[in-house]
């Protein structure tokens, strides 16, 4: 039931899919639609952080850094035009694991609030 759950998430990754079947495994039911459901909310989608990044080319740099919570890195990209564009095209490149990490870590803080919820 829970795996149609999480297939449901936008541009969801195998490791992605991987690492929460780990996580959700020993909830109920219950739990694991309250966990899908406050992930769902924190997750960043790669191709949406792709976008981001892109838009760093055309105007304001850093973007992506703010949406993965790097504060810091963002306000450096944003007043050097992205390390002066060669930290957006790393950022490009690596944008599907600066997800994953972000996302890894979204999965643990709702699984930890789902705990101290119950």
């Amino acid at each position: 039931m829970y795996r149609n759950l999480l297939y449901n998430l936008k541009g969801i990754t195998p490791e992605e899919f991987q690492y929460l079947q780990h996580i959700i495994s020993g909830m109920t039911e219950q739990q694991v639609q309250q966990f899908v459901m406050f992930y769902s909310g924190k997750r960043q989608s790669p191709t949406d952080l792709l976008l981001f990044t892109l838009l760093g080319f055309f105007g304001v740099a850093g973007v992506q850094r703010f949406i993965v919570g790097h504060i810091g890195m963002g306000i450096l990209y944003f007043f050097t035009a992205g390390l002066c564009f060669i930290g957006t095209i790393i950022d490009a490149i690596n944008h599907k694991n600066m997800a994953n990490e972000h996302n890894q870590k979204a999965a643990l803080e709702c699984a930890q609030l789902l705990k101290m919820s119950m």
